[in-house]
């Protein structure tokens, strides 16, 4: 074994891990919880999806002016290193590696499973869609960690498969809507009124960043991409903007397709019921077929920065034994053994998800929902980078050097306070969690020699 990666991906494969990685369940997730969230008010809705859109955006801008001039071994953690320290690096990297990558790819195994017993008309939350939900996590695990170049062609090939029933239903499903009238019924007619708008708002545009959020996950393999300082940043602004224009018309096709209260009764079927009432029974569930294959190539996407996770500590001579961590597999040119002890992470974290959120609550106060708190504390994590990223990059322009922090701040501090808002103690329950990673994490910070950096 040895420790460099080799340059593997092309610009493709990065447009793909951006748009893959975000696109893929999200969208069908979350949007009956937006309207739940908003009281069936659709504008309301779609102002959410406006909005974390933006903040992606700016997000995604300022990182990608980062991306242009450091390149390392893992994007998120070496920003963080070159403008805040190698200090605040370790943390940022320990809490993606423990905490970040392995529950949201955990999260995506069971939504990936989810999709799936829905076809089949099998229970959600039932021992048959966990174990689906195992199985995908370990075939992801293997694709990526045997045979990461497939894993890359899979990454562009699943994301083009999932375009497709986005688009029909953001273009079909608005002229039906439109010539049946249901479009209008949907955009003017309020389920609940009883929510307030400022209340539906926060809470809304929390569950749209867990469909926005993995885009930041790209940059973990900036090692292996080529012509990186180029390609990683036209990949960030590229996928960015591809996912916020189709996020948002779809959802307007959605309000063409089924009825707002429907929508919202129907549950986890209500992007299946959606598109049978668009394209008819059989149609219909080719196309959710689709979106299995559209949550499978997220789920790809997420474990390919959670294989690399542990390897961007042990890179630095950093973290529990980096002497170990920071090998690569000769054959595969993997971090394998970084690799296994991400899916022995998202194995946990997975175990802990239906522990908390799909069953009779195994933890008390400390059930908290792993597909929206950790992203939140994501972007509080992102602020003290921009901040420095001020303050050091002095030959740059007034637009990238303070414009587009500022805004990217803004738009951090507005997610953190949503969650806040919306999620109310389970936050304080959340945080005591994150502490204890933290602190844990600290028994390892101790550099040793570096073996890459």
């Amino acid at each position: 074994m040895g420790n460099e990666l080799k340059k593997k991906y092309g610009l493709l494969t990065a447009i793909a891990m951006v748009v893959g990685i975000v696109i893929g369940s999200g969208v069908f997730f979350k949007a009956e919880a937006v309207l739940k969230a908003t009281g069936g008010n659709m504008p309301l809705g779609i102002a959410s999806w406006a909005i974390v859109g933006v903040i992606m955006l700016i997000c995604a801008f300022t990182f990608s002016i980062l991306a242009s001039k450091y390149e390392k071994v893992n994007g998120l953690v070496d920003y963080a290193e070159m403008t805040v320290g190698g200090g605040y690096a370790y943390y940022v990297g320990w809490f993606m590696a423990v905490l970040y990558n392995p529950t949201i790819t955990s999260v995506l195994a069971w939504v990936s499973a989810r999709y799936f017993s829905v076809l089949l008309g099998w229970d959600i939350t039932g021992g048959s869609t966990m174990t689906i939900a195992a199985f995908f996590l370990v075939a992801s695990y293997g694709l990526n960690t045997l045979a990461p170049i497939l894993a890359g062609k899979f990454q562009v090939s699943t994301t083009v498969i999932k375009l497709v029933p986005l688009l029909l239903m953001a273009v079909i499903g608005t002229i039906v809507g439109l010539i049946n009238g249901m479009t209008v019924q949907n955009f003017t007619h309020v389920v609940n009124s009883d929510i307030t708008a400022g209340g539906g708002l926060f809470a809304s545009v929390v569950a749209v960043a867990f469909a926005y959020e993995g885009w930041i996950i790209a940059t973990s393999i900036n090692a292996e991409i080529k012509d990186a300082k180029r390609n990683l940043p036209l990949a960030l602004i590229i996928g960015s903007l591809i996912v916020v224009f189709v996020y948002i018309f779809y959802y307007i096709g959605l309000a063409g397709a089924v009825p707002t209260d429907n929508l919202m009764e129907s549950g986890q079927a209500g992007a299946k019921l959606a598109f049978q009432n668009v394209f008819g029974t059989v149609a219909g569930s080719l196309l959710f077929v689709f979106v299995i294959i559209s949550c499978l190539g997220t789920l790809n996407g997420l474990m390919m920065g959670n294989s690399r996770g542990m390897y961007a500590l042990a890179a630095r001579g950093r973290g529990p034994r980096p002497d170990i961590f920071s090998q690569i597999d000769k054959t595969t040119n993997m971090p394998a053994n970084s690799s296994i002890i991400g899916l022995v992470l998202a194995g946990f974290w997975l175990l802990y998800f239906y522990g908390a959120n799909l069953t009779d609550p195994w933890f008390g106060p400390f059930c908290f929902d792993t597909s929206e708190l950790p992203i939140i504390t994501l972007y509080a994590g992102y602020i003290p980078i921009f901040i420095m990223f001020m303050l050091k990059e002095r030959e740059l322009g007034p637009f990238k050097r303070l414009v587009m922090p500022v805004l990217s701040i803004l738009g951090c501090c507005f997610m953190v306070a949503a969650a806040i808002i919306a999620h109310g103690m389970s936050v304080f329950y959340y945080m005591i969690i994150f502490a204890l990673v933290i602190t844990v994490g600290a028994f390892f910070s101790e550099k040793k020699e570096s073996p890459r950096l």
